[in-house]
């Protein structure tokens, strides 16, 4: 016959070891019962599941510890490279698609934006054959806001040939000539850039837009013809910091005035 033990020998509920869990109230939020002291000395990559109500955010220090994760990731030194910062930022210009500003240089090399800047004009110096090194086929340029590796001008023959002969043409040449005359006039409407070329552009003008080379830039006052400029892409497609570096052909261009009555005798409105 069993036993009934003593009253004293009941554990009271004060006596409960801390972990047991009570009965949970089925309309309480639940929370997360992870400490944060706890959360920080698990080992980075352990899985981390707090329990947290849908739709409610993380617990901040869970976030926090991964980007710390990544940053300890990420971290480096281009100094310690072969060849150093200077070829660190050789290797990511050759890459580049587009010119990069040196701020952002400057970030992804986990450098200073002052001694980025050294080392771009270091590196265009070095390009150009100062200081009696051998000359490059390639040159550093600004275009833009950005720095990017392009074909140095004395080669420009050779390239042409190989891009002309060896691949196809990116723009026909009534879409060059038609870019020419809306570069160096520009604003121009349609109707002054036919008034050059004596030919329609409008199909050629619609592809240079959808190219994004050129871009609507307002109404001629008199006619509401739209007007039309070169883009930040041109500039940066060209190798230009600015339309002042383009070449001296203005001159064999008719002035704007001279096209004045154009949109009027062609009835141009848009």
């Amino acid at each position: 016959m069993s036993q009934v033990p003593p009253p004293d020998a009941v554990p009271s509920p004060e006596a409960v070891a801390p972990d047991a869990t009570p009965a949970a109230d089925p309309t309480a939020p639940v929370e997360a019962t992870v400490p944060v002291e706890a959360t920080a000395s698990r080992e980075p990559f352990a899985p981390v599941e707090p329990t947290v109500t849908a739709g409610s955010s993380a617990p901040a220090d869970l976030t926090a510890t991964a980007t710390d994760v990544a940053a300890d990731e990420l971290a480096f030194d281009v100094d310690d490279l072969p060849g150093g910062a200077l070829a660190a930022l050789e290797a990511v210009l050759m890459v580049a698609d587009e010119p990069i500003p040196a701020v952002r240089l400057a970030s992804v090399l986990a450098l200073p934006t002052a001694r980025v800047q050294e080392l771009l004009d270091e590196l265009a110096a070095e390009y150009r054959g100062d200081h009696g090194g051998r000359p490059r086929g390639f040159e550093l340029r600004l275009a833009g806001a950005g720095w990017r590796i392009y074909s140095a001008s004395p080669y420009a023959d050779v390239v042409g040939r190989f891009v002309l002969e060896g691949q196809t043409a990116r723009l026909t040449q009534a879409a060059l000539e038609t870019l020419a005359v809306i570069a160096y006039r520009q604003p121009v409407t349609r109707g002054q850039v036919s008034g050059v070329r004596g030919v329609n552009v409008d199909g050629v003008v619609r592809t240079l837009t959808a190219r994004g080379l050129v871009a609507e830039a307002g109404t001629e006052p008199t006619t509401g013809a739209v007007l039309y400029q070169t883009t930040g892409y041109f500039l940066e497609r060209m190798g230009l910091a600015s339309l002042d570096e383009l070449p001296p052909l203005a001159p064999y261009l008719p002035d704007i005035d001279t096209l004045e009555g154009v949109d009027r005798a062609n009835g141009e409105a848009r």
